[in-house]
């Protein structure tokens, strides 16, 4: 009996520890959910003690099924896996120091809840196979469903669909410590489903539909009242686009204004000073050539009003400027002989000073121009002008213009010597142009010289520069000229006081050490 007891005993020992150690509802000795539920409690309550407080702000991880929050990391808990299934985003928490603790599925579906057991996850997620898994470096389609926030979001341009993948895991970390402290989620997945979504979208198009508020009304009115209607300023800007002009046709509207005898005489000035604008461009003053509208200004010299007198010379002046076609139809128009009229009858010296300007144009760079001017008397007509009381100013633009014509001819001859191209067209037109001789003869050695009593230095200097210039042709009646030796003596003891006196200032060589240097040329030369 001892024995048949003794195996009983076993036998009965066996079979408790047997159903305690499987834990089986109907023979344990525990409640084996509550004891789960308890340990889980205990880690959950270690992690949350080890994540950071920043981490425990945003988040609270428990055995609801939750809405996958924004940034989720803390401690050793990652999210190890998401995949697509049955329109539905599973997501699984993984702790790397044992199975996983904790999963979610968005959008929140209680009719389908996931298994939380540890060893039912294999078998779930096999079932995902047919879709594409993310570990957190792939890329996943979406499915039309909502992602966490903070992912990246891409368009597959070959396949045309939307495809996301979560933030890496420092990215996780710097969105996770940027979440504003003190502002718990809303993880209660019983507040919104499907159906709520959708309605609160139908409520949210009907909203954007109904009539605005009194604020809105009263700001609708503001903005009406302070801007105009897109419609006016469309028909406005059409409005405009029909009036716009072209240079060209602004001309010829000026033109029209200017040549009509309707038009006062303000508004023939305002017309001129307008052309005179645009004439300064060689394309539009050969346009002004081509519809005959230059011909119209030469002949408003002929017109008895000084004013007209005056800008249709200054119209003229800008039009003649380093454009030879224009050069060409004005000498061929009479407009050469038309200015040195007026210069040489009584007129405003407003008038005179455009008219010399226009004269200064045409001539320049024009040969052909300067013979017509030698034949027709023109250095008569200006050393009557310099001779004139109350000329001075028009003295020095003078001399200016006969230095450079003088010195104009000498570059060409001198352009021709160096490219040995003797033969040329221009150069034959220079030696056709015999100015230095007409100076000579009409006395301007003389009057150049007289210039230099000027008190301005800007006009000693353009005289030195065309006594210079006319050394070569002059220089017998320089010696000659007893008042042009004592002038020049004067100016040398100035000029060295001014000279010494900038070198003083700390200016090497400035404005009055060049005069100087022109008079002790000069000096040296008429020795």
């Amino acid at each position: 009996m001892a024995p048949l007891g003794m195996l009983l005993g076993l036998l009965i020992t066996t079979c408790f520890t047997f159903c305690f150690s499987h834990q089986n509802q109907e023979f344990a000795l525990i409640n084996p959910e509550k004891s789960t539920t308890k340990e889980t409690e205990r880690k959950e309550t270690t992690a949350e003690k080890e994540l950071d407080p920043e981490v425990l702000e945003v988040f609270h991880p428990s055995h609801e099924w939750q809405d996958l929050p924004p940034g989720l990391q803390g401690g050793d808990t990652r999210v190890h896996g998401l995949c697509s299934f049955e329109g539905r985003f599973i997501v699984m928490s993984w702790n790397t120091r044992g199975p996983p603790m904790t999963s979610w599925v968005f959008p929140p579906d209680q009719a389908h809840p996931l298994p939380k057991a540890h060893g039912q996850w294999c078998s779930y997620l096999s079932s995902c196979a047919h879709s594409e898994w993310y570990n957190g470096t792939s890329w996943l389609t979406p499915g039309g469903q909502a992602v966490p926030a903070g992912s990246h979001v891409r368009l597959n341009l070959q396949t045309g669909a939307r495809e996301v993948k979560l933030q890496d895991e420092d990215k996780f970390q710097n969105t996770l410590k940027g979440s504003k402290k003190g502002k718990r989620l809303d993880i209660n997945t019983n507040t919104y489903t499907s159906q709520d979504l959708k309605s609160a979208l139908e409520k949210f198009k009907e909203g954007a539909e109904m009539e605005s508020s009194k604020e809105d009304k009263a700001r609708q009115a503001e903005v009406k009242r302070l801007f105009r209607p897109i419609e006016e300023l469309k028909r406005d800007f059409a409005e405009l686009n029909v009036v716009i002009e072209t240079d060209m046709q602004i001309m010829v509207r000026l033109i029209n204004k200017f040549n009509s005898s309707s038009s006062s005489l303000e508004e023939k000035i305002a017309a001129l000073f307008d052309l005179e604008y645009y004439v300064h461009q060689m394309d539009n003053a050969q346009d002004l050539l081509s519809f005959g509208g230059l011909q119209v200004v030469i002949n408003g010299l002929n017109s008895t009003e000084p004013l007209v007198k005056e800008y249709a010379a200054f119209v003229l002046g800008a039009a003649f400027s380093s454009n030879p076609k224009v050069q060409v139809e004005a000498v061929e128009g009479g407009a050469l002989q038309k200015l040195l009229v007026i210069l040489a009858t009584e007129q405003p010296l407003t008038a005179k000073k455009k008219v010399l300007f226009a004269l200064c144009s045409l001539l320049r760079h024009f040969p052909y121009a300067q013979q017509q001017f030698l034949r027709l008397g023109g250095l008569q007509v200006l050393r009557s002008l310099v001779q004139e009381k109350g000329t001075e100013v028009l003295a020095v633009r003078v001399v200016t213009l006969l230095y450079d014509l003088v010195t104009e001819k000498m570059f060409a001859e001198e352009e021709a010597r160096l490219t040995q191209e003797t033969s040329s067209e221009k150069l034959q037109q220079y030696r056709r142009v015999h100015l230095l001789p007409s100076l000579r003869e009409q006395g301007w050695c003389e009057i150049t010289a007289h210039l230099l009593a000027l008190p301005e230095h800007d006009a000693r200097e353009k005289v030195l520069q065309t006594l210079g210039a006319l050394l070569a042709t002059c220089r017998d009646h320089y010696h000659q000229d007893p008042q042009l030796s004592r002038t020049l003596a004067s100016l040398q003891a100035e000029y060295q006081v001014l000279a010494a006196q900038e070198l003083q200032d700390g200016e090497n060589e400035g404005y009055f050490w060049e005069l100087l240097g022109s008079i002790n040329s000069l000096l040296k030369e008429l020795r």
